[in-house]
């Protein structure tokens, strides 16, 4: 089956799957309020921030509030084999939560606990419905924060399911590097837990990396411990404005290459900027911009600031402005955290077919510019942001759903693009992860022989296949 392109009417290759009545009895008997049929309520949970836009929704929702919950959930699911789709705050982009199966929707988003705290070994223990700003709004008076931020207020569970990144993953890492440990409920129904709070193992196969990015077609996440980092001591951030694309990114490849332990480097088009000032009310200047932040000692932060600045004088960078109180640095990442929306506003109606590719950063130029040439030649509307320090970058081409010409050209655009970073030694996806939308692309980056190692491990471990069926690979 080809990955369905984001205007089509999906069409599983798989016949949605019957939700027998019984099973509807079931779980109305086990959950009472929790579990419901409101056409309304299943709407809101069959679809995400992708550009699928004619899926049926799931049969029915179940809002969990215990890992029991989440347990009895899966197990009457699994008496059926019907399938069942976690559902956190719908913030993925690749159509990681749409019923193309049929099944359930399981809402996390009630578990929201911080369950312990453990500062002394830097570790903290959350249910999956904690989002990323709760988790940090509660850890701050212990002088430890939380670094994954991809933008949106994602939750925890929907950060390890997808594996996570954002604008702190230069310095910080992933979720991959952030998860240390996982209770997770089974195909089966049955609660198992991975990892340990310890800072490493050796002990048998690593099931935590394992789970950690199977976008919820292996298990349903219901506690993670993760890592926390303190505080540092100073937080500087600057914008610096360039005369090409060409020269922001060369300024972020030296940064790297030179070892500077920037903790973030964000790139954003002069087109991007535009909408954003419309959107945000700003004024910052429409040529591309380098958003940076540096973290440590003051001492360290002005030395790592001043390198920057000497490296992006050399690419005709100019006005730097700086900014080292909490509300001068909240209004400078206002335009990077504000672009996605700033740009579906640009265009009334419009959908954006997002994209995302991560490349090794010697080849980061030739890619992006490129991809650049070749969405401007098409005259869509376009969004371009990029977590350049660690080469990944994303476009979102912004196009009316009902237009089919728009629609191909968006999804021509995004297979030039992709294959591109296949070819210079990169992925198919940085931080959104494979869904529906990347599927062919994962073959293309793999292979079969691992695409066909996945589904053993799949089936292994979801023999009904009702986990989220249908991602990441058909079966």
């Amino acid at each position: 089956m080809n990955a369905p392109t984001a205007h089509q009417h999906l069409s599983p290759a798989v016949a949605p799957r019957e939700v027998p009545v019984e099973l509807i009895a079931a779980l109305q008997a086990r959950f009472g309020a929790n579990c419901s049929t409101a056409q309304v309520i299943r709407e809101q949970h069959g679809r995400d921030e992708s550009a699928f836009t004619h899926v049926p929704p799931p049969a029915a929702v179940v809002f969990a509030e215990s890992t029991q919950d989440v347990s009895d959930a899966v197990r009457l699911a699994a008496q059926y084999k019907v399938p069942v789709i976690p559902f956190g705050v719908g913030s993925s982009l690749e159509g990681h939560l749409l019923a193309v199966q049929g099944g359930i929707s399981v809402d996390v988003s009630r578990m929201n606990k911080v369950l312990s705290i453990n500062a002394e070994d830097l570790t903290v223990t959350v249910q999956p419905g904690v989002t990323r700003k709760q988790l940090n709004e509660e850890i701050k008076s212990t002088g430890l924060f939380f670094p994954i931020d991809p933008g949106a207020d994602a939750s925890i569970g929907g950060m390890s399911a997808t594996r996570a990144s954002g604008t702190n993953a230069v310095r910080y890492g992933t979720m991959r590097e952030n998860v240390l440990a996982l209770e997770v409920v089974t195909a089966s129904g049955e609660v198992i837990r991975t990892g340990t709070r310890a800072k490493k193992s050796a002990a048998g196969y690593d099931l935590t990396r394992l789970l950690v990015g199977s976008e919820g077609t292996l298990g349903v996440m219901t506690e993670i411990s993760l890592r926390i980092y303190p505080l540092p001591e100073a937080v500087s951030a600057a914008i610096c404005s360039f005369p090409s694309i060409e020269a922001a990114v060369h300024t972020t490849i030296a940064t790297i290459q030179m070892g500077v332990p920037i903790a973030r480097v964000e790139l954003i088009d002069g087109n991007t900027i535009r909408m954003v000032n419309n959107y945000a009310k700003l004024g910052l200047a429409e040529t591309p911009m380098l958003l940076m932040e540096f973290h440590g000692s003051p001492a360290g932060v002005k030395e790592q600031a001043e390198t920057v600045q000497e490296i992006a004088a050399e690419y005709g960078g100019q006005s730097f402005e700086w900014a080292t109180t909490p509300e001068e640095r909240t209004r400078l990442w206002t335009a990077r955290h504000n672009a996605y929306f700033a740009a579906i506003q640009s265009k009334p109606g419009c959908r954006a077919i997002s994209t995302d590719t991560c490349v090794p950063i010697s080849k980061l130029a030739d890619c992006l510019l490129a991809s650049i040439v070749e969405a401007d030649a098409t005259g869509l509307p376009y969004f371009l942001v990029g977590h350049v320090g660690d080469g990944n970058f994303h476009f979102g081409y912004l196009i009316d759903p009902n237009n089919p010409e728009e629609c191909a050209t968006a999804e021509d655009l995004n297979h030039k693009l992709v294959h591109r970073a296949l070819r210079l030694g990169g992925t198919c996806t940085g931080e959104h992860g494979i869904g529906l939308h990347k599927m062919d692309f994962l073959r293309t980056e793999t292979g079969e022989g691992a695409v066909d190692m996945m589904r053993t491990i799949k089936l292994a471990l979801d023999p009904h296949n009702i986990l989220n069926p249908g991602k990441i690979f058909t079966l």
